[in-house]
């Protein structure tokens, strides 16, 4: 068994990567294992030195990853460039900052000493996507191994070059043997690893369907598993709000990294008062954002990552379009090789079409018409995901208010759009998943919180 890459801007073939077989498994296990009995006793300047000098490398190799990811998956290179940037970014800051986050907390009570301290587990699985190949990896690694873990990547299939040269690069860094290792392992071979006594915890970010597969998989070996798990963010553009700076910050969400984003904005709710101005601002921006070859510098919109998504996407707009929906731009496969979806908006985007149910994973907007701000968050609220969500108003104390009490979204943005951020706690709520990642938050869901009470 193989897994194959395929350039989505050519669809030729690039590479295979042989699966490992269980015997293959059985030995990394043992291996990460092993290194993470050595990597626990580190003190928080060593784990700190491997991280910086990661950091180092990723800006120094930021442009032949960028290469990497437009090869595979389709990034622009510019935002690969990007997204290199911000994974030295992670490794700095919790370099920085995980000594003071782990520090022991002393509680008064009526022993002579009382605290708690934080402790490694030990290896944790992490199954993760394609859409943010080296980001996604480093928000969760950074702080898993500065906290004393080990860490064993399942990388989505596509994407396997872009897994392997993490490991190569933390290896290069000054990891030990094995401490920061990829499992070639199919869908089939993930359970049985959750399970073994070896793998201390799990965190998924990808699909519900493949939270709730490992979320079921950890319930049963009791593990602790964190799941960041896909949205469908809401935008309310309230009858206050800047048009004109609205529409940007909207147009430039749902078309961050060719609008393959858990956290884009896909929703545009937007009040009666002011939907006829936005929806010419923001078409107007989104029918002149520059598709192309992703190694091209100029473009801003590469292909989606691999054909069933771009017939899935367009399944999404025709159904939605024949059900009421109106296509304002975009909306019909461009000839030619390449998994190309043209920016796209609907509006008059009602309950029951897809593009107001189902979460809609490339350039495809769906605008919301709401007759107020009571409604406008009534239909924010309409949905089983909870990820992410923004508001746009002049009156920034009531932007505030509804984003802290109103808005079911682990993440709300007041007249900015969504982005993840290292010294910010990010995840989700409902059927987005749960548990966080960066910040303190982050770097304590894989450690042994632990009472010491000493009399």
């Amino acid at each position: 068994m193989y897994f194959q890459s395929i350039n989505p801007t050519t669809e030729e073939p690039l590479r295979s990567y042989p699966q490992m077989s269980d015997r293959e498994v059985e030995g990394a296990l043992d291996a990460t294992h092993a290194a993470w009995l050595a990597w626990r006793e580190r003190d928080f300047d060593q784990r700190a030195a491997l991280l910086i000098a990661a950091a180092t490398l990723l800006r120094s190799r930021s442009e032949m990853l960028a290469e990497l990811m437009a090869l595979e998956m389709g990034k622009p290179v510019a935002q690969g460039r990007g997204e290199a940037e911000k994974c030295a970014w992670v490794c700095e800051h919790y370099a920085a900052n995980a000594r003071a986050m782990l520090a022991d907390v002393p509680i008064v009570t009526d022993a002579a000493s009382s605290y708690v301290t934080f402790r490694p587990l030990g290896p944790i699985l992490a199954v993760m996507p394609w859409n943010f190949p080296l980001w996604q990896v480093f928000r969760f690694a950074a702080p898993a191994l500065m906290a004393g873990n080990a860490v064993l990547l399942k990388h989505a299939p596509n994407v396997c070059g872009c897994a392997l040269a993490i490991e190569g690069l933390l290896r290069e860094a000054g990891a030990p043997e094995a401490l920061f290792r990829v499992l070639m392992i199919g869908v089939e071979q993930i359970e049985a690893v959750i399970d073994d006594r070896r793998v201390a915890a799990v965190t998924v970010t990808g699909s519900r369907r493949a939270g709730k597969a490992v979320a079921e998989a950890a319930g049963r070996a009791l593990k602790r598993s964190v799941l960041e798990l896909g949205g469908n963010d809401p935008y309310l553009v309230l009858a206050d709000a800047d048009v004109e700076a609205a529409a940007a910050s909207c147009a430039a969400s749902r078309l961050i990294n060719s609008g393959q984003s858990c956290i884009a904005a896909k929703r545009f709710i937007v009040v009666d008062a002011v939907r006829e101005e936005f929806e010419r601002i923001f078409v107007d921006r989104m029918r002149r954002v520059a598709v192309g070859d992703p190694r091209d510098p100029s473009t801003e919109v590469g292909p989606l990552a691999r054909g069933d998504l771009r017939e899935t996407l367009h399944r999404q707009v025709t159904e939605s379009a024949g059900r009421g929906a109106r296509l304002l731009v975009g909306g019909e496969l461009p000839p030619g090789p390449g998994s190309f979806y043209p920016p796209t908006v609907l509006t008059d985007v009602a309950p029951g079409m897809p593009a107001y149910e189902e979460e809609t994973f490339g350039p495809v907007a769906a605008i919301i018409p709401a007759r107020d701000e009571t409604e406008a968050i009534h239909i924010a609220n309409d949905s089983p995901y909870g990820l992410g969500a923004a508001v746009f108003t002049r009156d920034t104390r009531r932007g505030e208010e509804i984003a802290s009490y109103a808005l079911e979204a682990g993440n709300v943005f007041v007249n900015a759009f969504v982005k993840s951020d290292p010294r910010l706690p990010f995840g989700g709520i409902k059927e987005s998943g749960y548990g966080r990642e960066l910040s303190t938050f982050g770097i304590r869901e894989f450690v042994n919180v632990k009472t010491i009470y000493v009399t």
